[in-house]
Formats: C-alpha cells, structure tokens, sequence
C-alpha cells in the first residue's frame, strides 16, 4: 500500500497531477517523448527548446527518451496520450513522412493522431564520396554515373533510412543507375566508404566533419532545400537538380484533440524561441538550423512530404515491412 501512495504522488509531482478546476495551463510538468535515446539530433534540438520553454511557461518541460522500434514505440506513446496539453512529441521526418509507406501497419497516424505545434529546426544531410573517385560536384556525379550504369555503389544505415531514400531520390531525379547498398547502422556503412568498398553516402553533417577535415572523404553536396549555414561554401544538390530536399526536418505535436488554447501558447512560444539568436546560434554548433513553421503550415508540409517520400518508395520498389 505504501509503496502504491509513493508511486502515485510520484506521479502527480511530474507529469500526472490533476489539475485544479479552472487552472490556467500549464499547472504541473509537461513531458516531450523523443523517439531516440539521448545524444541524437532529435534529442538535442529537443532539450534546447524544452529548457526555453519551461522557463516561458514556468513549468518543467521533461525530455522523455523512448526509443525503438524505427521511432514506432515513442510515436505510439505520444499517439494515445491524453490531449491535454502535457505531453508533446518531438517528430522528425522518418516518424511522420517516411513510416506509413515503410510498414503495411502503424500503430499511429501521423495525420489524424497528432496536432501539429510547430516546426522548429532542420538537419542538412551531406552527400559525401570517395576520393577516389573522380568526380567534384553534383553534376560530375551524373555524368560519371551515366557513362559507368550500375557500376556505383552508395551506402546507407539500414533499408528505409532517410539516407536510403536520400539517395533513392537522387537515382530518380537524376535518372542514374547506381546500386543500394543497406548496412546494419552508419558506422559500418562509413568504414566501407572511407575503404572504398561504396563509393557515395549521404549522411548527417556532424557525423563526417572529421572525415572531411581529413581529406578521407569529400563532400560534394548538401542535401537540404539550401545551403547550409554550417557549411556555405558547399552547394546545395537543389542548385543542379532543383526542387531536390532530402535533409532532416524537426517538429513538435501533440495528440489530436489537444485544446485548441493549448495549441496556440505552445505554438507562439516555441515560434519565439525558435527565432531567437542565441538558439540559432546553439543549433548551429550542433549542425542544425532553425526553420520555423506554425501549426497549419507544419501539418499541411508533413501531408505533402508525405506523398513525396511514398513516391519515392513506391518507385524504388521497397516492400512495406510487417
């Protein structure tokens, strides 16, 4: 009996207190679930605005890491958590747009369970090659992939990743044939491509910053809409195939039918931290940027993003897993 009146009043003092009637929100700790352990993008971009904004709303905004099972576990957990303004959820581009053509089955929908809050932050994902291979930009990529059809290997983290599909759309956009090869994570996948066994990766900034230092692999292209703060002087590949966008996006949501009230407050405070130079600064550092949308420009982007990356699959010919 003791030990079940600790755990409840454990539980009202962080994320379960009942709120007294008429309380004006917040009255008691919010929780953001991340879909990933501690260290990721995900979480990093998501404790630079829970700490700003708990101290805007004057009540703790907790990082709850849970990760597994391709984001699919802290997704469902957000899902099916009550729509009352104390649980938000840090989705990024494989949880919301990527998923639902990946699995015959979600156990959430990106759409139709979640009330979008804001988008806050972008990732630019490198296109990075051998240096053994004789090519300097985007366009010389193509040309070499044209004249040498399936001689070319890219590598990636794993089937469905969004490296995967980075490069997947790259094939389809610029018509080359160039050959998938998954690995079980990007570590391995990037001793392969610094050994030569593959020759072209795309892949998080941050992660090959040494590598490029180093002159054991050279960056061709960013892959985001435009070039990327942290890196200027490298062209985005939008500059020879236009329209091309395959970086990694950051958003907050929340459960459908969070309170429309609720939605607002959150909404105007991200937005302004979100704006801040200081968070523009720290994200930076990180490899990030800000990229600020509201709730309904965000929730109408994840449904377009959506069909883009469901083309991209569907014509790469990737089965939906079980």
């Amino acid at each position: 009996m003791r030990t079940a009146l600790l755990a409840w009043a454990f539980a009202c003092a962080t994320f379960g207190a009942v709120p007294a009637a008429g309380a004006a929100y917040p009255d008691h700790a919010i929780r953001m679930i991340v879909p990933f352990g501690p260290g990721g993008g995900a979480d990093i971009v998501s404790r630079i605005i829970s700490q700003r904004l708990g101290a805007m709303l004057g009540q703790a905004v907790i990082v709850d890491n849970r990760p597994g099972g391709g984001t699919i576990i802290g997704a469902e957990m957000a899902a099916h958590a009550k729509p009352d303004g104390y649980t938000l959820f840090s989705g990024i581009t494989g949880t919301m747009a990527i998923n639902p053509s990946m699995y015959k089955r979600l156990p959430y929908d990106p759409v139709k369970d979640f009330t979008p809050i804001a988008m806050v932050a972008v990732g630019s994902n490198v296109l990075v090659v051998n240096p053994a291979l004789p090519v300097h930009s985007v366009a010389e990529l193509i040309a070499y992939a044209k004249a040498n059809p399936g001689k070319l290997n890219f590598g990636s983290s794993g089937i469905g990743g969004a490296p995967h599909l980075a490069g997947e759309l790259l094939k389809s956009r610029a018509g080359i044939d160039i050959v998938h090869v998954p690995y079980k994570g990007s570590a391995q996948a990037m001793v392969d491509l610094v050994s030569g066994h593959v020759q072209i990766m795309f892949t998080g900034l941050g992660a090959v910053i040494p590598q490029i230092k180093n002159n054991t692999l050279r960056p061709i292209a960013v892959a985001s809409a435009e070039r990327s703060k942290a890196i200027p002087e490298l062209p985005a590949i939008s500059e020879t195939l236009p329209g091309f966008n395959a970086s990694t996006w950051f958003g907050v949501f929340a459960p459908a039918g969070t309170p429309p009230d609720v939605v607002d407050t959150l909404s105007k405070d991200i937005v302004e931290i979100m704006q801040r130079p200081d968070v523009g600064k720290e994200l930076l550092e990180q490899g990030y940027e800000p990229w600020v949308m509201g709730p309904r420009q965000l929730g109408d982007f994840v449904i377009e993003e959506r069909g883009k990356w469901a083309k991209v699959i569907k014509d790469a010919r990737i089965p939906a897993a079980d």
